[in-house]
């Protein structure tokens, strides 16, 4: 797990960006966790190059586990299966796309951007 502790230089250089890790710690279309604060997430590095950061905590599980999640398409939507009850979420909005018979529920998603190969995740400490 990467651990993040944003330096007042960094975010004066990137305002409400949170820079998290190198884009070469990433591997494509396997999960990486980090945690920023208190909060962990996983982030996903896909083939097209776009890099997704949602919560890594398993809203049916309650487990910290997406980021070990099997990453794939579904309806031409990139998205992840939890390694736990195989619920499958859209990586772009959160959304379940499969609930597997439960109610619905989703991930948190963070805006996330690569700049000179650094990955950068948009946050508000506060919320």
């Amino acid at each position: 797990m990467t651990l993040v502790d944003a330096t007042p230089d960094q975010l004066a250089e990137h305002p409400g960006w949170v820079r998290v890790c190198a884009l070469t710690d990433l591997e494509v279309e396997r999960g990486r966790a980090a945690l920023l604060g208190s909060t962990q997430l996983a982030l996903f590095l896909l083939r097209d190059g776009h890099v997704h950061a949602v919560s890594n905590l398993d809203p049916y599980s309650d487990a910290h586990v997406i980021s070990r999640g099997i990453v794939g398409t579904r309806q031409d939507a990139p998205s992840v299966a939890s390694p736990m009850y195989k619920q499958v979420f859209d990586l772009r909005t959160g959304i379940c796309m499969d609930t597997q018979g439960k109610d619905a529920r989703s991930l948190r998603v963070w805006p996330a951007t690569v700049s000179a190969g650094d990955v950068y995740v948009r946050w508000d400490a506060g919320a």
